[in-house]
């Protein structure tokens, strides 16, 4: 946590909206994760932009700039949303406990992710999660990048998908707090809308992220013992992966199989020396 300005304020939960007497804790179920953000400015913008949407979970991986007077100063009366920022040094500790993450991207990519608007993100991110009874627990992330660069195509590749707010194509550049009020605004609307939700889910609840990574890196252990993976360059084929379990949408106890399939795997190779085709 950080807390590096002197005024403390209280946060202050929204009275309940007919019909939505529950969105500020559905909101809760929300984090904005910036990932190393170069201008104080705009942290502090980002707060007040989350805040004027009921949302107050913010994230920074690795920022650039330091929480400033002028971070304070852009957050104007978000200072509550400031006090409670959460910093990691990495991507996927900062999305551990999310069972859906949705990468801001400017551009379109050769990923074999899913790419929605902004909108029809926050749709989905609705419908499917925050207000299906199925999934009444789960956490959602809303990932943006650098100002001048975006997200990583490693980064983009921990996201489910991929959203784009679809401006003038003639001139497309958004301010990294304007993107975060368009996409804290979508999902504020898309949890007020009246239209009916889909049918629940049948399926299990998937697996949060960080399961999926520890079983990634499992499986990367055990095809390096394997002498499958090149041990320098072992990103590509695990990244293959990663898609491969995304979309499957594993669940937790699909995840406890494989890792106790993968556990035995490593133990023949350490009895035998050696691993013998079958």
């Amino acid at each position: 946590m950080v807390a590096e300005h002197s005024i403390k304020q209280a946060p202050c939960p929204e009275p309940a909206t007919d019909g939505h007497p529950d969105l500020s804790q559905t909101l809760q179920r929300v984090r904005v994760v910036l990932v190393g953000t170069t201008h104080a400015g705009n942290i502090g913008a980002s707060a007040r932009a989350m805040k004027t949407m009921g949302l107050s979970r913010l994230v920074l991986v690795q920022p650039k700039a330091k929480l400033d007077a002028e971070a304070f100063s852009m957050a104007s009366n978000a200072l509550d949303v400031m006090d409670d920022i959460q910093r990691f040094d990495d991507l996927d500790a900062a999305l551990a406990g999310c069972h859906w993450v949705v990468g801001a991207s400017a551009r379109l990519r050769d990923r074999p992710h899913e790419l929605m608007s902004v909108r029809q993100a926050a749709e989905h991110a609705c419908a499917t999660w925050l207000l299906n009874p199925e999934t009444a627990q789960t956490e959602i992330a809303l990932v943006f990048g650098r100002e001048h660069s975006g997200l990583t195509n490693e980064e983009l590749g921990r996201c489910h998908a991929h959203m784009m707010i679809p401006a003038n194509p003639v001139y497309s550049s958004l301010n990294l707090a304007q993107a975060v009020q368009i996409a804290c605004y979508e999902i504020r609307q898309a949890l007020l809308s009246d239209n009916p939700l889909p049918a629940a889910l049948e399926s299990p609840l998937p697996a949060s992220h960080d399961a999926v990574e520890q079983l990634i890196q499992h499986w990367q252990s055990t095809l390096h013992e394997l002498e499958f993976l090149d041990p320098q360059n072992p990103r590509h084929m695990m990244q293959k992966l990663r898609f491969l379990l995304q979309r499957a949408q594993i669940t937790p106890n699909e995840v406890d199989i494989l890792r106790g399939m993968l556990t035995a795997v490593q133990r023949k190779i350490r009895q035998t020396g050696q691993f013998n085709d079958v």
